[in-house]
């Protein structure tokens, strides 16, 4: 039922993962060309600075072969190519089924996330979601899905200590400076960006004793974040003169394009006098031409060069990871369950009515011939004969039905039944309501009931 196409730090560099940056009003574009495909019946965008991934839902009836898997897929790999170029389509992965609901587990687990552990991921996947619902992309399976994936992160978050300390890309940027000066008191730091991100290094720069600016396109932004955490703003025009001050920059905008230059970190080094200056951009698409790092004295990690100290972060929660992996598997089999029981349901429920109809008109014959001088109260009895029989014929392939819905082969079975018995098609599915009130004409895109019955929060 669920496809999942993407990329992540897990298999793409840096320099191919911006490519594919996709930002909060990019989304509606990007949904709007993935729900004209046929088989992309829901579907939600996760952009973080790790990852891009499209998380869609086969139409209600279409059977979730791997063909039709492929080709959901395929439309899925055509859209984010025709955003990034053969470098992107190149690097894209395809989960489905069962698989594309673990990775989805894992990533709202943060097990997935370049720093293990980390709380942002929770508020991105609510993001994805609220841009996905608004735009009427997610139905029943997605939303259901999703939201669980959110309460699936919660309850790692809460019954492990995965997030024990500090966890998150900023940190872990805050801790590679330690390691670089040993001690950040009376160290120069330049944080260029206000968000989330930046906000997090911010806090921590000065935490460990850091003279720290703030500059940023928006001056009241910077101004904001200076008072809270104790820092002096800065205008945007003065960010050549403080590349002549600073010791450490730490960079995190949304900016499409290169913020620092190689020609404008090349005219500051002359006024630096030989000072090293050291560069650490956590942001994607990255704020710091990578040619500047081929400079004298000017050192330059992304956010992939972040991956050593993360690797021994992890090691301490390896454990913890442990758990966490335990938890997503069982969640996982909990929403499998559910899957089976949409699809199973409407050929049990068919099982039963045909073999009720076809009893209750062997039964209507004989009461119109030679039992008709049967009392109301003996027929009354025949008629609960009937519903007894019904349960009774109905229950063992019923029972053997759910139990083998859960298996690789669960839809081959169902759709077995389906024509042995000669049930109604399942691949017509219901038939669409009037959208008579203003809740039915929001469509079936909107299914606002089903968002509220598994909602994580």
């Amino acid at each position: 039922m669920i496809v999942c196409v993407g990329l992540s730090h897990r298999n793409t560099p840096i320099e191919v993962r911006e490519q594919l940056a996709i930002g909060d009003n990019q989304v509606p574009e990007v949904i709007g060309e993935l729900l004209q495909h046929e088989l992309i019946a829901e579907t939600a965008v996760l952009s973080t600075c790790n990852r891009v991934e499209v998380y869609a839902a086969l139409p209600r009836g279409v059977s979730p072969d791997s063909t039709r898997f492929d080709e959901a897929a395929s439309a899925i790999v055509k859209v984010l190519a025709s955003r990034g170029g053969p470098a992107v389509r190149k690097a894209l992965q395809r989960a489905t089924g069962r698989d594309a609901v673990m990775h989805l587990f894992r990533v709202a687990s943060s097990l997935d996330s370049l720093v293990v552990g980390e709380p942002q991921i929770l508020g991105q996947l609510k993001n994805a979601i609220a841009l996905a619902t608004e735009h009427r992309a997610v139905g029943p399976v997605l939303n259901k899905a999703l939201r669980r994936a959110l309460h699936v992160g919660k309850r790692v978050r809460t019954e492990t200590q995965i997030g024990a300390g500090q966890v998150s890309v900023s940190s872990v940027a805050v801790e590679l400076a330690c390691q670089i000066f040993g001690d950040l008191a009376e160290r120069n730091a330049l944080l260029v960006g206000a968000g989330e991100m930046a906000e997090s290094a911010a806090k921590l720069l000065v935490k460990e004793g850091a003279r720290l600016s703030i500059i940023n396109r928006s001056r009241e932004r910077a101004q904001r974040l200076a008072e809270e955490v104790g820092g002096e703003p800065r205008d945007w025009s003065s960010l050549d003169r403080c590349l002549v001050d600073a010791d450490i920059v730490i960079t995190s905008t949304s900016s499409p394009t290169f913020v620092i230059t190689e020609d404008a970190m090349r005219a500051a080094r002359k006024a630096r006098r030989g000072r090293n200056i050291f560069f650490i951009d956590i942001a994607v698409p990255r704020d710091v031409e990578p040619a500047v790092n081929d400079l004298d004295g000017v050192y330059l990690y992304d956010i992939d060069d972040l991956s050593q100290i993360v690797n021994d972060s992890l090691a301490g929660r390896a454990v913890e990871a442990e758990r966490a992996e335990a938890i997503v598997a069982s969640e996982v089999m909990s929403f499998e369950s559910w899957k089976a029981e949409q699809t199973m349901t409407p050929a049990i429920v068919g099982l039963r009515a045909r073999t009720r109809a076809t009893l209750v008109a062997e039964l209507e014959r004989s009461l119109s011939g030679k039992l008709k001088h049967l009392s109301d109260a003996d027929r009354e009895a025949l008629l609960i004969m009937v519903d007894a029989a019904t349960n009774k014929l109905c229950h063992h392939p019923s029972t053997r039905l759910k139990e083998l819905a859960t298996e690789p082969r669960g839809a081959e079975y169902v759709e077995a039944m389906t024509d042995l018995f000669d049930l109604p098609s399942l691949n017509a599915g219901p038939e669409e309501p009037e959208r008579s009130t203003p809740r039915d004409r929001r469509g079936p895109k909107d299914d606002r009931s089903a968002r509220a019955e598994d909602d994580g929060e």
